[in-house]
Formats: structure tokens, C-alpha cells, sequence
């Protein structure tokens, strides 16, 4: 199947598969270097530049590169990418042109990703062979693994998308990339040939999902195949190559029970989220950047019954929703004459067209908010959202000020009102100095008295101190509400009995 290609081809534009990040290849436009091969079954000659070094699919290969981390800098234990010498990277690259040579990727591009990775390994096997390459046992997977990454996948970042403890992954550049792992971020030896390796695997990562990232566009949001938020910055506005920063998501999701063993929240507090998602409250998850908002959403929506109707709006699609009704929808970029746009705030307003019985957004931050809000107080409970804040009472000034900057000559009295009547509780997410994340607040939106919204913590997050390790030591603590506002709710909805249970399961914690 994977025969050398005649003398007489052409420089052509072939296809090959496209990274899924980890799951099945997809086709990729790949400009092929011109072929110097015989016809015969000889040996390939590759002493040459095997591939342009730009272009949307050139081939991913690591190569020397003259800029290293310096020798200070600490790395991370068992780090992913080891610190390797330059002949590694020679051979490598020797390799390759002749694997390129010796193959037929529009062939290749059929084949579901783990024949093709099969496939590669045997050519690879089979060159070194022939070439009389002295390598180890080791260090022949390791190529193995370096070069289907650099064909089938996303190159160098592949090992840390494979792995389950990382947050998140952070390229400053080609030669700088670090990882957050447990709340606290740390530098690799990860590095890329050079500006244009890192700039094609980032049109990968965002062509997957039909947007560019150029000097055109320089900016785009985009997602994983597994639901990874990805953001791409790229020159000039990034002045030192691109910025890539990946935001991943734990194979497994996490649940409400799991966050109680991770001690972000007690049994009892999880316990009255999971009713606030049953009685179909109206929600906002607010928090800074890296708190948990977007699963802590993921989480409560795992309360929403099955047979609710529910639209989901993003910028990126990440929610993941179990349920079996859920309609998807995600933004969409303006196109190279800067036409064709759709805003998050076009998507709300087409919720409330096709009959949802809960809508979920992703991220408020514009005038979407003044949408959501009216969606919420029309017959749409239970809608949820995340925005930006540091503090309950922040997120509600903080929706006042987008429905302000969306132009709405409104009385602030109004807004507010509105508010109040569309917002039932505000869950408050917060990632502390030591890494760790808990759920600080649990707070109720009670009304209005005079021109000031009245609300009430049901649950609070006290820091105590310090231990010796430098974690913080801090308590879930219940403000001893005994009938919130959403009790009749509750009622409403059968659940009255599992809310009064919480709430004196809370007290009887405190008083121990």
C-alpha cells in the first residue's frame, strides 16, 4: 500500500490525516517536498531539507534548535520531553525525509489512526534498518513516538495532552512551554523546531474546527476534540512567537461527590447544590480565571432530568452535558471579508426561538447578559451561567455593568430589579494562593430594599491558617439559614425534604 512514488509525479498537494487529539485522524492538506526518488526499490536518498519550514500542513519536525532553556531555569521531575543532543535530532530529521519519500500519504489518510501510527512504525523500522542506524531498543520508541506524533498529531505537545494530571499547558514561543499541575505552574523541556513548527501546529489545533489563526487573524478561540478550550495568539501580537494556552479537561468529569473528597466543598453544601439544580433555581458561577467555574457547571448540570429540553451557547464548545436532549451551539468568527460573524449574544436570542427549557451559557461577558436575564424571568428556570468575579456582590454589579455597555439606557433601579428577579443563587468558585480550588460562597439573591440588591450566604469558606507544607487550612462554614428563598421551590418540586435534611445536617456540623 505504501509503495515509493514514481519518478515522473509532480510537486503535488496531497492529503494526510489531520491530529484528533488523541482519537481518529482526520485529513490535512500537506505540500509535499518534490520527489527525488527512483522508481526502484533503492534505498531513498535524503540528504536534503525533507519539507518547507511554513505552510498550513508542513510537517511537524523537531530539529536542532540554537536557543535552549538556560541551565538555572528549574525543570520539571520526569519531565515529559528529556533533554536530548543534537545527533538525536539529526537522525531524526534523516528519518523522516526518507519516510516522506518512501510513503504514499493520500493512502495513509484512509487509515484510522491506529493503523496509520502501525504503519509508520513498521517504514520507520525498516529505514533504520536499511541505513544501518545504531540506536537502542529505547531510543528507537522514543523516535518511533517523536515521529507518528509529528505526523499523525500535535508534535511536541502530545505526550502533555496525553497526560490526565495537567490543567493546563502554556507555550510561550518555541522554546518556552510550561504546565499547571496541581494549582501551581511549572517549566518543561518541551521546545519546538522553531516559530513556524509551533505556528502549524496551532492552524491544526484551530482548523479542526473550521477557524485560522494568521497574521490576518491573529486571535482564535477553539476547542480539542475532547472539549479542551484552546486560545491562540499569534505575531505580530505576540512578539515572541505564538502563544498557545490550552485549558484541559480530566477524561473523567468530575461530579459534585468527587469535589466533597477533594474537600472544595462539604457533603452537606454539595447536597444543596444538587437540589439548587433539581428545582430548576436560576444560576451564575462566578469566579477568576483557573477557578473551576466551567466544571463546577459541568457538575451542577448533571442534575438537569432527562426529558428537559436544553441549549447550550459558547465560544468554544466544552460543556460536556449528559443529558440526552441538549442542543449544542458555539460563536462563530468573522470570515476573511470580515462579514458572517455570529455573536454570543445572536446565539441567546435564537435560544429563545426554538424552544428551550434551559438555556446554559458558557461564559456571560457582554450583552448577552441582558438576554440571558430576560430569558430567565420568561419561563426558562433553571438556566445557568459562569462570568468573571471575584465576589458574589462583584458578579452583580459586574452583570449591570455589561447590560450598561451593551447601550441600554436603563435606570440602574431597573436593571437591578431585573436582576433580582431573574438571578435566584450565586455560586462563588476560587482558586486560593496554594493551588488548591474550593467553593468560597453559596449565596442567595433575596430582593431589593431601596436601590440596593439584598442577598444571603447560605455556605462560607473561612481560611484558618497555614500548615507546614504551606497548604491553607480553612472550613466550609453554614450561616444557619433554616428556609431559604427558593424553599417553596423545593416543595414544588418534591425535594423539600432532602433540602431541610441538608440544611440541619450543615447546622448540626456546626454546632460540633
Amino acid at each position: 500500500m505504501f509503495g515509493k512514488r514514481s519518478g515522473s509525479d509532480n510537486q503535488a498537494t496531497v492529503t494526510a490525516p489531520r491530529p484528533a487529539a488523541p482519537a481518529a485522524a482526520q485529513p490535512l492538506a500537506v505540500h509535499e517536498a518534490p520527489p527525488t526518488a527512483p522508481a526502484s526499490d533503492a534505498p531513498v536518498e535524503t540528504g536534503r531539507t525533507p519539507f518547507p519550514s511554513a505552510g498550513l500542513g508542513a510537517p511537524l519536525v523537531s530539529a536542532p534548535s540554537p536557543t535552549r532553556a538556560p541551565a538555572s531555569v528549574q525543570m520539571v521531575p520526569n519531565a515529559t520531553d528529556s533533554r536530548r543532543s543534537e545527533a538525536y535530532y539529526e537522525t531524526k530529521s534523516t528519518i523522516f525525509g526518507a519516510l516522506i519519500e518512501a510513503i504514499d500519504l493520500s493512502q495513509l489518510a484512509r487509515l484510522d489512526a491506529d493503523s496509520a501510527r502501525e504503519e509508520i512504525r513498521d517504514i520507520v523500522n525498516e529505514i533504520i534498518a536499511i541505513k544501518n542506524i545504531v540506536m537502542s531498543i529505547s531510543e528507537q520508541e522514543e523516535l518511533l513516538d517523536d515521529i507518528c506524533n509529528d505526523v499523525l498529531g500535535f508534535g511536541p505537545l502530545e505526550p502533555l495532552l496525553s497526560r490526565d494530571d495537567i490543567a493546563d499547558i502554556m507555550v510561550n514561543g518555541p522554546t518556552r512551554c510550561y504546565i499547571e499541575v496541581a494549582g501551581k505552574i511549572q517549566l518543561t523541556n518541551v521546545r519546538f523546531r522553531d516559530a513556524a513548527q509551533l505556528m502549524n501546529i496551532c492552524q491544526r489545533i484551530v482548523g479542526q474546527i473550521g477557524r485560522r489563526v494568521d497574521e490576518s487573524s491573529p486571535i482564535c478561540d477553539a476547542r480539542l476534540m475532547d472539549g479542551s478550550r484552546v486560545n491562540v495568539i499569534a505575531p505580530p501580537l505576540a512578539i515572541d512567537g505564538a502563544a498557545l494556552t490550552i485549558r484541559k479537561f480530566k477524561k473523567d468529569k468530575l461530579t459534585l461527590d468527587q469535589l466533597v473528597r477533594y474537600g472544595s466543598i462539604t457533603p452537606e453544601g454539595a447536597e444543596i447544590l444538587k437540589v439548587i439544580g433539581r428545582v430548576r433555581c436560576n444560576v451564575l458561577i462566578s469566579g477568576g480565571t483557573g477557578s473551576g467555574k466551567t466544571t463546577l457547571l459541568n457538575c451542577m448540570t448533571n442534575y438537569i432530568e432527562h426529558d428537559e429540553r436544553v441549549i447550550t451557547c459558547e465560544d468554544a464548545a466544552e460543556l460536556q452535558l449528559q443529558q440526552p436532549h441538549v442542543v449544542r451551539l458555539e460563536t462563530r468568527p468573522p470570515n476573511l471579508e470580515g462579514v458572517g460573524m455570529i455573536t454570543m449574544r445572536d446565539l441567546v436570542k435564537n435560544c429563545l426561538r426554538m424552544r428551550p427549557e434551559r438555556i446554559i451559557v458558557g461564559e456571560v461577558r457582554g450583552p448577552e447578559a441582558f438576554d440571558l436575564l430576560q430569558a430567565m424571568n420568561t419561563g426558562h428556570d433553571g438556566s445557568m451561567g459562569t462570568l468573571h468575579a471575584n465576589s458574589p456582590r462583584e458578579a452583580l454589579s459586574r452583570l449591570e455593568s455589561m447590560i450598561t455597555m451593551g447601550g441600554y439606557s436603563l435606570p440602574s433601579r431597573t436593571i437591578r430589579e431585573m436582576i433580582v428577579s431573574s438571578v435566584d443563587v450565586i455560586v462563588q468558585a476560587a482558586r486560593l494562593r496554594d493551588g488548591s480550588r474550593r467553593i468560597t460562597h453559596v449565596t442567595e439573591v433575596l430582593g431589593m430594599e431601596g436601590d440596593v440588591i439584598i442577598t444571603q450566604d447560605l455556605f462560607v469558606y473561612e481560611i484558618l491558617g497555614e500548615d507546614a507544607q504551606g497548604k491553607l487550612r480553612g472550613r466550609h462554614r453554614s450561616t444557619g439559614v433554616g428556609k431559604p428563598r427558593f424553599w417553596d421551590r423545593a416543595r414544588y418540586f418534591g425535594e423539600e425534604q432532602r433540602l431541610a435534611a441538608a440544611l440541619d445536617a450543615a447546622e448540626a456540623r456546626e454546632d460540633a
